[in-house]
């Protein structure tokens, strides 16, 4: 299994990004999707998770109206669109994804993991 994360970099405070996670060697449409992030010092926190087919998205309050979680079952990748960004959004995010039917919160819960990509808000 392969999470290939990609669309990090550095933008202005107040500026957008578009993460996108492409999956290989596994049944994307059975996998609930999700991101986290890490900041320096910090534990990883979840982001945002979206359900088998879109139905669900849980959304954490940090981000709640700026953030955005979308998934392309047929391209077998998911998206985070970040809109709005300040420098407490800087952080390396992970897309992760989850074999159960419920939207977790919570990292344990998730399978497999993308290797990370950095985000850096200036300010």
């Amino acid at each position: 299994v392969q999470l290939q994360a990609s669309g990090g970099g550095l933008v202005q405070t107040g500026g957008s990004l578009r993460l996108s996670c492409a999956a290989s060697g596994l049944n994307f449409g059975d996998y609930v999707m999700g991101w986290f992030r890490q900041a320096p010092g910090k534990e990883r926190e979840f982001v945002s998770g979206i359900s088998r087919f879109g139905g669900v998205i849980n959304v954490a309050d940090t981000v709640k109206g700026r953030f955005t979680i979308s998934r392309d079952n047929a391209k077998k990748t998911v998206y985070l669109q970040m809109n709005t960004l300040t420098p407490e959004d800087t952080a390396v995010y992970y897309c992760a994804a989850d074999g159960s039917a419920v939207v977790h919160t919570t990292a344990p819960m998730y399978d497999y993991w993308g290797q990370e990509t950095q985000v850096t808000v200036s300010s």
